[in-house]
């Protein structure tokens, strides 16, 4: 074999050699470990030492070693993290930016939801929940956004009335027809159509049901015109309920 060949073949075994090595030296996490993890944005539902020590769980290795695109995957895995963004800093530092869901409303139970009626998994504490002022909506899978913006809509309307109302709970059926009760504990059956209209006509009446000194269990507005109150001394169950019609 030509010694120039025989070079040749030494050279490149000396150089696949030591590129294994310094591979092997970049992987060690002994050598060339990730020091810092910097969390960046408004936490406030998230804690950064236990998603801290999430990644360091879930990716061990060293500065080069660990994968961003695994470890973004992995935060935004996390319920109260709508966005994130990540980043290597040299020599060592990962930099990790959050933005943190914004629960605007709690979805049947069990699930929360943002501003843009995107549903997740984020959990209360019990104590949350009794300081929280959410509203709670319920409704059909998929009918989030309908559910939302009608809420919106109507909380609105309330807002700009003279009435002091505000919504604590609202219910979408199955066959889309809305519920709607007060923190002032009435209950409005608005129906499938027209439900701002029909909210607009308890607003406008409300005044001469409050002048009856008495209170009010429910009105039902699922009438072309008019109304049916049922007060509050009746059983809500009793086909002998009282009620009020009161026509345009």
């Amino acid at each position: 074999m030509p010694i120039g060949l025989t070079v040749f073949f030494i050279v490149l075994t000396l150089l696949a050699f030591g590129a294994y090595k310094a591979y092997e030296w970049l992987q060690d996490e002994q050598r060339l470990p990730v020091q810092n993890i910097v969390f960046t944005g408004q936490l406030h539902m998230l804690d950064s030492m236990t998603l801290e020590a999430l990644i360091r769980d879930r990716h061990q290795g060293s500065f080069f070693a660990i994968d961003v695109n695994h470890v973004h995957n992995l935060v935004e895995q996390q319920p109260w993290v709508y966005s994130a963004s990540i980043r290597k800093r040299w020599p060592s530092s990962l930099y990790i930016h959050i933005v943190e869901q914004e629960a605007v409303a709690r979805w049947n139970d069990d699930l929360l939801l943002n501003q843009y009626a995107d549903s997740f998994a984020g959990k209360l504490t019990t104590d949350e929940q009794a300081d929280s002022q959410l509203p709670v909506l319920f409704g059909p899978g998929g009918s989030e956004g309908t559910a939302l913006k009608g809420y919106q809509h109507m909380s609105s309307l309330l807002k700009n009335s003279s009435a002091d109302h505000s919504i604590a709970q609202l219910v979408l059926s199955e066959r889309f027809a809305w519920t709607v009760q007060l923190k002032s504990n009435i209950t409005l059956y608005l129906g499938r159509e027209e439900y701002i209209k029909r909210l607009q006509r308890f607003i406008d009446v409300y005044p001469l049901l409050k002048e009856e000194k008495k209170a009010i269990n429910y009105v039902d507005l699922r009438y072309d015109t008019g109304l049916a109150v049922g007060w509050g001394e009746s059983d809500p169950t009793s086909q002998a309920e009282t009620e009020n019609n009161i026509n345009n």
